[in-house]
């Protein structure tokens, strides 16, 4: 998606007959975006991949809906909704609205089921844990606090060298996950004043095509229905592909962040845009530099967002009683900010050492039962005088 890449072999011309050595021809497949009027991609099967032997129900759940959840601000130990499971089915939905879902997951055991997102792009973010992302499009090298972004309709797979300890933050988008425009050039090219470029960004590198013939089981997730399809031929069978719509990975630590003389909005964190919500991130940097700066945020009330942060690792400025794998939401119209002293703590300091992932949505989220079981009962106590 960030910027054309063709792998393999592909024919001079699109929609032409692309020919095997045998006369028999290689099966174009364009697979587009908003119909046929954005970017796309166009791959060369050795088969065709509409093959299909059966399709019947998939039956998984991944949380019920808390029907009488309050208005509030929340903390959550997302570490105790862990259950065991493979990579899609180990997931717990914690928020959701009619734009996004966010999941968490302990993945704790390998699968051989291919696995495809009908409806939504996925931002798989990997808190923890080293593997590789497989997929039509060849094989991506997945790496400890990456960012994975997954069109819709890509079929994958994601395996881990060792599944002691592999967590995994999910952000199920339902419009085209982007890099922000205002980071790009009329020409698409990062700015040089964005906080990553090109250079930062990981591609799959295709592997020699899978022609296998028996039964490839393939789950496909539509919405919160799953069916699972016997595929005639493996997926992986591509001789070459070229486009703009692809699965690619992105490091928080190489996200480069802005500085300020005074504390800059969380918006100045932005990584990645989507209808109705935004991604930020924050990682280490120095601190404001003016000289009565106050680095810990202000107080502030969100009128028009929903806030969702997710603690990845560091010392967390502005609270204290904050781990790795935390969650909090701060919903629209209640007030958040530093917990008491926090403020006047933050005074004179240089620099910071912290990363965590931020989910703005703009219309208001609707909590599952997983976040009753792993909330914090007092967190709306914290900002009291002790």
């Amino acid at each position: 998606m960030p910027f054309y890449v063709k792998q393999g072999q592909v024919p001079n011309k699109r929609h032409i007959a692309f020919e095997k050595q045998s006369g028999e021809l290689y099966r174009e497949e364009l697979f587009s975006t908003h119909g046929f009027s954005n970017i796309y991609s166009n791959k060369y099967h050795h088969n065709m991949p509409t093959k299909a032997l059966t399709v019947e129900p998939f039956e998984l759940s991944h949380g019920e809906v808390w029907q009488d959840s309050l208005v509030q601000n929340y903390k959550l130990d997302s570490k105790q909704a862990d259950r065991q499971g493979h990579f899609f089915c180990a997931r717990n939905k914690i928020f959701f609205n009619q734009d996004l879902a966010i999941y968490t997951a302990r993945v704790t055991e390998d699968t051989e089921l291919f696995y495809r997102n009908a409806y939504a792009d996925e931002v798989v973010f990997v808190h923890e844990g080293e593997g590789e992302l497989l997929s039509e499009y060849g094989k991506l090298k997945v790496q400890k606090w990456d960012y994975l972004v997954i069109p819709r309709g890509t079929t994958y797979q994601l395996k881990f060298k060792d599944y002691t300890n592999v967590r995994l933050l999910v952000i199920e988008s339902f419009s085209m996950v982007e890099i922000p425009k205002h980071f790009r050039n009329d020409y698409g090219q990062l700015l040089e004043s964005a906080p990553y470029c090109e250079r930062d960004i990981r591609v799959p590198e295709l592997t020699e095509a899978r022609v296998e013939q028996g039964e490839f089981p393939l789950v496909s997730k539509f919405g919160d229905k799953y069916q699972l399809t016997q595929l005639e031929w493996h997926p992986f069978d591509l001789v070459g592909w070229d486009g703009f719509v692809y699965p690619w990975a992105f490091n928080i630590t190489e996200y480069a962040p802005k500085v300020g003389k005074i504390h800059l909005p969380p918006s100045d964190h932005l990584v990645f845009t989507a209808h109705n919500f935004v991604i930020c991130n924050f990682v280490p940097r120095p601190y404001d530099f003016h000289p009565k700066a106050i680095p810990a945020p202000y107080y502030h009330n969100n009128i028009d967002s929903d806030e969702v942060l997710y603690y990845v690792d560091g010392d967390f400025m502005s609270r204290t009683g904050i781990e790795a794998g935390y969650l909090t939401l701060h919903q629209k119209g209640v007030p958040h900010g530093p917990q008491p002293g926090r403020t006047e703590a933050s005074i004179g300091k240089k620099d910071t050492y912290e990363y965590a992932v931020m989910v703005d949505t703009f219309a208001p989220l609707q909590l599952t039962t997983h976040v009753q079981s792993c909330m914090s009962t007092d967190y709306n106590r914290s900002w009291l005088e002790r």
